[in-house]
């Protein structure tokens, strides 16, 4: 089977009870997380070979997560040892990523000290078929985006496939260059990519038609998802699929549904209403595996996107940020959807 490679930072996030709870019960729950280490995880469970590369620091709790991460079956041999500590983000439980509530503690870890030049990419990717990352990374600091662009192009030159998740996060960012003058050089080998018009526009200075969504109807949204996908496809000439994702909060729930363009035709997935959501963390994460496993086993469009959207919507109703759903929970769920 195709081995995957994913790249980013190992997070643990605390997700403390609002309001003050937290302090009167002396209780935070922790949970491992990362964007890239979620895509890894939900692959792992599905039984893929999976090389999860961050970086950790030499002390007991760092020692504690990798043996946790090779008990979840990931390949850790390129784990980076060095730095002095994990980064650590809080979210109140029930908050969105992109709440307002998150706040990131993130400067100076491990991973965010990583320095160009000191990896060894191409001993490194050896063997791997796929090397996933996401716009978060590079959104920490100059250095760690050069990390970025050193292992993409290292993957390039192998023949590896990539994929990006255009992760954008409002609160990073902060070193002084915009989004669009670093995204478009690190997507221009992907084969793959997923994100949504909103971040695709921020990211990577894609067209937004403003008049067209302010009707606020599928149509305009498949419209725009189209227009975005053929200008990602302009930015990465070998771009096989776009995958453009779309979650609206109704009263307690939300609608979900997604896109996947190729240069042929768009497939749009059914439609989710969710009522009741446990955990909103990690379920665009889900997704992406969702795609990348549809990947792999070579799957049609329609089955690729709906898998990946049933995957997501059922990450939304499981604690913590990686999903531990089956392959076969998933299928049943889409079987049952109509």
């Amino acid at each position: 089977m195709k081995k995957i490679a994913c790249l980013g930072e190992f997070l643990l996030r605390m997700s403390p009870e609002l309001p003050a709870a937290w302090m009167q019960q002396a209780s935070m729950p922790v949970y491992l997380g990362g964007a890239e280490f979620n895509v890894a995880a939900a692959l792992s469970h599905w039984q893929h070979p999976v090389k999860y590369i961050s970086a950790l620091p030499e002390n007991s709790m760092a020692d504690d997560v990798l043996l946790e991460m090779q008990r979840m079956g990931l390949d850790t041999s390129a784990m980076q040892r060095s730095g002095n500590r994990i980064g650590i983000y809080f979210l109140p439980q029930g908050a969105d990523l992109k709440n307002a509530g998150v706040i990131y503690d993130r400067a100076g870890s491990s991973f965010s000290t990583l320095q160009p030049g000191t990896i060894d990419w191409k001993n490194l990717l050896s063997g791997c078929d796929l090397f996933h990352f996401s716009a978060i990374s590079p959104a920490l600091n100059a250095s760690a985006a050069t990390v970025c662009k050193e292992a993409v192009e290292a993957a390039a030159a192998l023949g590896i496939t990539i994929s990006v998740d255009l992760n954008y996060r409002n609160k990073l960012w902060k070193y002084g260059t915009a989004p669009a003058e670093v995204m478009p050089e690190l997507i221009k080998h992907c084969s793959i990519v997923m994100g949504n018009i909103w971040s695709a526009a921020e990211l990577l200075g894609a067209p937004l038609d403003k008049t067209l969504i302010a009707s606020q109807t599928k149509a305009a949204y498949l419209q725009q998802a189209t227009t975005t996908a053929a200008y990602i496809r302009e930015l990465a000439p070998s771009c096989t699929w776009v995958a453009n994702t779309f979650r609206f909060d109704q009263q307690e729930g939300i609608q979900y549904y997604a896109t996947l363009d190729t240069r042929q035709s768009q497939l749009v997935s059914k439609e989710w209403k969710v009522q009741h959501i446990i955990d909103r963390v990690g379920s665009g994460d889900c997704f992406m595996a969702g795609l990348l496993h549809s990947w792999v086993q070579q799957s049609d469009i329609a089955a690729a996107v709906n898998l990946a959207a049933a995957a997501a919507v059922g990450k939304l109703q499981e604690k913590g940020d990686f999903t531990r759903q089956t392959l076969d929970s998933i299928h049943q769920k889409i079987a049952q959807h109509g």
